[in-house]
This record gives C-alpha cells, sequence and structure tokens, in this order.
C-alpha cells in the first residue's frame, strides 16, 4: 500500500546515461530524440500559419461526423485527459458522432464525476480531513513545536536543525521535534500523491476531472510554501475547485473566496474596516484594509490587468470584503465577522454597495464573475490551455460569447470549445508542461497505483515529485498568485527535455506499453527508436517529439 514514507523527499530521475556503454547509448539515443522533439515544437510555434482577417473557420453543423484518425484520438485524449490509453482509444474510436461526439460525452461525463466524492485512498485521506479537523491537528502542530522551541532554548540547543558555528559539523534535527505531529507535511504531501494518481489513473479520477481540476487550480493558485495554507491545500483542492470545475464560475469564484487556503494565502482573513482596534485586551492594536485579495480578485481571477478597473476599485472591493474570515470550527471553514466590516458606501465599477453585510461581498464578486471582460479572460486562459499558445481571436470570441449568454456556465462554454474546428485544427499545436509530461508518462506505464511488487508505487511517487521539482514545476510550488505559464516558451529547453527523457527511462523500466504508441510516431522518429534494442523502446516512444505534444 501507498504509505507515507515514500513523501520524505522527491527523488529526481536517475539520468538515462548511468549504467556503462549500452546505457551511454540509450542516453545519446534519447538526447537525440530530445533534440528533435525540440526542434519540432519550435518550428511548429513558429511555422504556424496565421489565420488571415475573414478567414476563420466556423463551427460544424450539427450531425456532421468526420472520419476518426489518430491524430484526432491523440489530441483528445491528450488534452481533455492526459494520455491515449487503451480505453480512451477505443471509447473514442466507437463513439457516436465520433471524436467531437466522445469529447461532448466526455465533458458530461466529467460534471457528473466532478459532484461525486473524490476516490482518495485510505492512506492518502489525511488532505482531505474536515476542515475542523484539520484546524485542531495544526492548532497541536503549532503548540507542540512552540513548547519543545521553548524547552530547547531553555537548555542552550538551537532551535533549528543544522545551526552551527562556522567550521563546526552540523547539528542534526532534535528528535523531539522531528517526532512532532506535522499536519502540514502530511496534508501536502498526501495531497501531492493523490493528484499524480487521478491524472494518471481513469479508475481513481475521470481524466477530464483531472484535468480541469489542474486547471482552475493553477488559475486560484495558492502556494504550499506559505505555513499557514498548507494544512488546507488538498482540501481546497477535492472541495473548493473540483465540485465546481464544470459549474457556475461565480460559484467557483466563491468557493475559493471562503475557503482557508484562499483567505491564509492572499490575507482576506486579516482585513477589517480600517481603524479597527483588534487583539487580545492586553494588546490591542488598531488595524486596517489589506487588498491583497481584493486585488488578485480583479487583475488575475476575473476581468484581468486590462479589465478596466482602477486602484479606487481595489480598495472599494477591499471594504466590501472586510469581515471575510477564518471560523475553525465551521463545516466550510468560513465565517463574516459582522464587527470586523466595513458599514460605509462603497462604489465598484460604478456599482454602489451599501450597508449589507456578507452580501456585499457576494454580489460583488458575481458582478465581476459575470463581467463582459471576466468572459474575455477566461476564454483565452480555456483556449491557451486546450487549443494553442497564441489562439485565433475567432475562438476566443466564440467562447467569450457562450460565457456571457450562459452567464459562466463552464460546462456550456467546454461544450463550445470542443465543437469549434480550431480545437482540432493540427495547425493549433500545445507542448505538454512538465505536469502533463508526468502524468501522460505515468499514465501509459502503470501509474501510482500499488503493485505486486512492495514500494514500486513508492518510487513512482517519489521519482514523479522529483521531476516536478528539477522541471521548475514543483506541485503545488508556484509562490505567486498567477499560477504556473503554459507556454511553449517557457518549457522548451534543451535541458528541459533530456530531464524528461530520464523521466521516461525511469518509469519505463519496470512498465510494460499500456498502448500501442507506434501509430502516433513519424516515420523518421519511428525508424530511430527501432534500431535500439526492445527494452528500451518504450522509454524511447516516451521521449520522441511527438510524445512532447498533446
Amino acid at each position: 500500500m501507498l504509505g507515507l514514507r515514500f513523501m520524505k523527499r522527491g527523488a529526481a530521475p536517475k539520468p538515462v546515461g548511468e549504467g556503462g556503454l549500452g546505457g551511454l547509448a540509450l542516453y545519446l539515443g534519447a538526447t537525440l530524440l530530445a533534440a528533435l522533439a525540440m526542434v519540432s515544437i519550435v518550428r511548429a510555434q513558429s511555422e504556424r500559419p496565421p489565420n488571415p482577417p475573414g478567414a476563420d473557420v466556423v463551427p460544424q453543423s450539427a450531425g456532421t461526423q468526420q472520419p476518426v484518425t489518430d491524430a484526432m484520438i491523440w489530441r483528445a485524449a491528450s488534452r481533455l485527459g492526459y494520455a491515449p490509453t487503451p480505453e480512451l482509444i477505443e471509447a473514442i474510436r466507437r463513439a457516436p458522432g465520433g471524436a467531437q461526439g466522445w469529447a461532448l460525452a466526455a465533458i458530461d461525463n466529467a460534471a457528473a464525476a466532478s459532484r461525486q466524492a473524490p476516490q482518495i485512498p485510505q492512506q492518502l485521506a489525511t488532505f482531505n480531513q474536515s476542515l475542523p479537523t484539520l484546524f485542531d491537528e495544526y492548532r497541536k502542530e503549532r503548540e507542540a513545536r512552540r513548547e519543545v522551541r521553548v524547552e530547547m532554548a531553555a537548555q542552550g540547543q538551537p532551535m533549528q536543525p543544522g545551526q552551527m558555528q562556522p567550521g563546526q559539523p552540523a547539528i542534526p534535527r532534535p528528535a523531539a521535534l522531528a517526532d512532532l505531529p506535522n499536519i502540514s507535511r502530511d496534508a501536502t504531501q498526501t495531497a501531492a500523491a493523490w493528484r499524480l494518481q487521478a491524472c494518471s489513473d481513469p479508475r481513481v479520477e475521470d481524466p477530464l476531472t483531472a484535468r480541469m481540476t489542474e486547471f482552475w487550480f493553477n488559475h486560484f493558485n495558492v502556494f504550499a510554501g506559505k505555513g499557514t495554507v498548507r494544512p488546507f491545500l488538498g482540501h481546497y483542492v477535492t472541495n473548493a475547485i473540483r465540485p465546481n470545475v464544470l459549474g457556475s464560475f461565480d460559484q467557483l469564484v466563491l468557493a475559493t473566496a471562503r475557503h482557508p487556503a484562499m483567505l491564509n494565502y492572499l490575507d482576506q482573513s486579516q482585513s477589517v474596516a480600517e481603524g479597527m482596534m483588534a487583539g487580545p485586551a492586553n494588546n490591542r492594536q488598531r488595524r486596517g484594509l489589506n487588498e491583497n485579495y481584493a486585488r488578485e480578485l480583479m487583475e488575475l481571477h476575473t476581468l484581468g490587468v486590462h479589465g478596466g478597473y482602477t486602484q479606487n476599485d481595489v480598495r472599494e472591493l477591499a471594504r466590501v470584503l472586510t469581515g471575510w474570515t477564518l471560523d475553525p470550527n465551521a463545516p466550510n471553514g468560513f465565517r463574516f465577522a459582522a464587527r470586523a466590516h466595513d458599514t460605509g458606501d462603497k462604489t465598484v465599477l460604478g456599482q454602489r454597495f451599501g450597508n449589507e453585510g456578507e452580501a456585499e461581498g457576494v454580489r460583488a464578486i458575481e458582478m465581476l464573475a459575470t463581467h463582459p471582460a471576466t468572459a474575455q479572460r477566461i476564454a483565452m486562459r480555456l483556449a491557451q490551455w486546450f487549443v494553442a499558445d497564441n489562439p485565433p481571436k475567432a475562438l476566443t470570441d466564440r467562447l467569450a460569447a457562450s460565457f456571457s449568454a450562459s452567464r459562466g456556465n463552464l460546462r456550456t462554454v467546454m461544450r463550445t470549445l470542443v465543437q469549434s474546428p480550431e480545437f482540432w485544427d493540427e495547425r493549433q499545436q500545445l507542448v505538454k508542461t512538465p505536469m502533463d509530461y508526468a502524468c501522460s508518462t505515468l499514465a501509459l506505464t502503470g501509474g501510482v497505483n500499488p503493485t505486486a511488487q512492495p514500494g514500486v508505487g513508492e518510487r513512482r511517487v517519489r521519482t514523479a515529485l522529483g521531476f516536478l521539482a528539477q522541471a521548475g514545476q514543483p506541485m503545488h510550488g508556484w509562490q505567486t498568485p498567477d499560477g504556473y505559464k503554459v507556454d511553449a516558451a517557457t518549457w522548451v529547453a534543451p535541458e528541459a527535455l533530456t530531464r524528461r527523457a530520464d523521466l521516461a527511462f525511469a518509469l519505463a523500466r519496470d512498465a510494460q506499453p499500456a498502448a500501442d504508441l507506434t501509430r502516433f510516431l513519424a516515420p523518421r522518429t519511428l525508424a530511430r527508436i527501432q534500431q535500439e534494442p526492445d527494452q528500451s523502446r518504450l522509454a524511447l516512444m516516451l521521449a520522441s517529439p511527438e510524445f512532447m505534444k498533446k
């Protein structure tokens, strides 16, 4: 069974060059494929012919069905999931309505799956405990550490492991600290392990549900490196993001706004009416507005930086949201503190807000979530995630219109997307991010579920997390609220692509091919791979130029 011991430290994949002359030959072969991948990707990005004015294609009429090609299967499985597993290939090939019919059904299936409780193995369930339990465990963790530190200071011991005078050996972490309860670590690490399971095994999570959860988590990013976020981050993924990925956008924004992970990450829980006195009776201090969440709500979550708001709108929105804070005893971890709320009149984007309490914030979020600028921003983000780094304007306009007409119904917008010819247009290229690559490689080499060989699942999780950290996309590791970039320019570099080859060899070492990938490879790539021994061909296919794209 997968346990916690594998989570102590992410292990980077072992370079494929280790292992004598044979290993060196394989390494050179993988490096050549990585170089070919880079050239192929850069060429595709630079040579993609733009759509001239007036030449944008229109959606197919209802009932139109194109023959299902391997290219369509690859695109559907890799963009609406992570990889063309045998089950997905067969489902797409046999779907009524062809690949597009499968894609529409996949959206409906994902919408239904997102409303069901996630399947989380008991050994990974730490992160998904109730919020009151997580708050209580976090309180115990902080109190225990405080007591140990006081005792250590009284005994003249160093407060942190490794503290030393110059020239002295490092001092190991005291057993008293090492043995303390650590819900922060355990919740974050079990959440990371579950997300790797979810994206690589359809038995654990519907593939499009996993894909949409990744997209919206990145859009509403929080950072595991902030201590007050860490215990609640996994719960945020499964209880604020996942249930709303194909629902109403305003409800998704509200769910993230009220969750302790976001309240702590952007300091909204500390924002009170200007000049309010707060704190213990013997140490009361004057506090005031914190504009962090209000600013990111406008700039990143809804309108966008060019959405037409001003700094005064940010400040007024922060006043509207005063009193939105934490409640460790509430099932959703949230409460509205009326005494901390600014009761004066406010104006945001020309709309007046009086003394309406919590309802002010709800109304402001609904206004922002359905604003035309928000429709354009979400349309662009979805098109960049699912279609191309620089998507055609006709597509983003069509998605924005769908968003506005449905008042932010994300299921409707996604149906518009897969019914758009741009989604299926082979000129519209996307490169896998490190997360894409890790998930797709895991999916085609057996996932991370427990196997008959003890320790294999744990090792595969360690390997994948180590790869993500070295590749620049550590799980839940982006510090700023804008989330990871997803464009090719960010992720295409020779070193980055050879790291992918290392991962491919590490995961393929104990795996059988989960699908016939040869059908998706160019003749030149296939000919190069067929020169190598049989036992290395799966890894080389996973390191191929074609596998770097989605």
